[in-house]
């Protein structure tokens, strides 16, 4: 066995964060836990009670079971978008919503902290998109292919290319031996 050799004497720790980076690489894992942690403000602060000495200060509201809807769905949004991210665009519009309709609903938002987490999480989960590796460049005429404006052998421009030069571009040189993650980013 020789000392280059990994896997048998990991760390099971090491392993394991190994693995949850891929699976969190690979879904918008920071939308669904800002999401999240923007339900709990939300689904908390209407059934809470604040001790001040010998007074009880009751923040419940008329709208406690809203709030608490409002709250559990953008918990449920949250894992959403970490386990289903094929629907991640409609959990982060469901979520801004949901975030907006908090703020008259349920406390101004959970004290805006909420309502601030959901709205950022909705809005992430939106914009994230799941990383596509680069398509290998094929060469113009390989493999006896001919594309359009192409004769076998000569470059001439195609009909929306009038008077231009097609250069031949070379396939892209690169090191395997540095994609440890399989080319996704280290972010995190």
């Amino acid at each position: 066995m020789s000392p280059e050799s990994t896997g048998q004497n990991e760390h099971y720790l090491r392993v394991f964060w190994r693995g949850f980076r891929t699976w969190r690489g690979n879904r918008p894992f920071w939308a669904g836990l800002f999401t999240m942690v923007g339900g709990l403000p939300i689904a908390y602060f209407p059934y809470a009670n604040m001790h001040l000495g010998n007074v009880t200060l009751a923040m419940s509201t008329t709208a406690g079971a809203g709030s608490l809807i409002i709250g559990i769905l953008l918990i449920t949004l949250g894992l959403t978008m970490w386990f289903h991210h094929i629907v991640r665009v409609f959990a982060g519009v469901a979520a801004i919503l949901l975030a907006l309709i908090s703020i008259p609903v349920a406390n101004i938002g959970g004290f805006l902290v909420g309502f601030l987490f959901a709205l950022l999480g909705g809005a992430l989960s939106i914009s994230w998109a799941p990383g596509e590796p680069k398509p290998d460049p094929v060469p113009v005429g390989a493999a006896g292919e001919q594309s359009e404006g192409t004769v076998a052998g000569t470059q001439e421009p195609g009909p929306g290319l009038h008077g231009a030069a097609a250069v031949p571009q070379q396939p892209e040189q690169y090191d395997t031996t540095v994609e440890v993650d399989g080319g996704r980013h280290r972010a995190g």
